[in-house]
């Protein structure tokens, strides 16, 4: 199976859902994005994550953890901090994050019957 899919283990676990909409003017941002994918890989309870960004620089960032306590420990690592500071100011012209508990999940095709 493809590396870009996260491995997750049987829930319960956490999903952050980081949906945004880049500025036009966005120099730094990737190089950023991809040290910030890096640092949050080797954070005591992630499990991983998956991102996209299309040709209209819409992009989606869903991180996988372990329980709340992970979650926040990322949310105020110093140098997580950084970057969220500087996507407010320079990168993002609007985001949306959302916190959601996965209690059930499948892979597919060949697992569809054994999800919900």
């Amino acid at each position: 199976m493809s590396d870009r899919f996260a491995k997750t283990p049987k829930p319960p676990y956490y999903a952050v859902i980081f949906s945004n909409q880049l500025r036009d003017e966005h120099e730094g941002y990737e190089a950023m994005g991809d040290a910030m994918y890096k640092l949050a890989l080797e954070q005591p309870g992630c499990l991983g994550a998956e991102s996209t960004r299309d040709g209209a620089l819409f992009g989606i960032t869903v991180s996988y953890w372990k329980d709340e306590e992970s979650m926040l420990g990322w949310k105020r690592n110093a140098e997580h901090l950084v970057a969220q500071r500087l996507g407010i100011e320079d990168w993002y012209a609007h985001y949306e994050l959302r916190v959601a508990k996965v209690e059930r999940d499948y892979s597919g095709p060949e697992g569809r019957g054994e999800g919900f």
